[in-house]
């Protein structure tokens, strides 16, 4: 399996577990350059999926009020 969809596997909860293991590791003192390097940036991809996978989530949320009825769409407007 590639590294691709492995990612695509991943629950959002493994996502983050992965996401804060990153960051344990980017906070040592005794972490070296080119490694932090690499974490950042898997730790930049672990955001990107996790934002993905929320906006799925609120879509299909969103549908689902939709089709019972319920939906009220958000109005940015009246938070001002």
């Amino acid at each position: 399996m590639t590294g691709e969809a492995l990612k695509q596997k991943q629950t959002f909860e493994e996502t983050l577990q992965r996401l804060e293991e990153v960051l344990a590791k980017l906070e040592r003192a005794d972490c070296p350059l080119e490694e932090a390097l690499e974490l950042f940036s898997e730790g930049m991809d672990l955001v990107k999926q996790s934002r993905l996978k929320l906006s799925d989530v609120e879509n299909k949320i969103a549908i689902l009020l939709k089709e019972s009825g319920q939906f009220i769409p958000y109005d940015e407007e009246a938070d001002r």
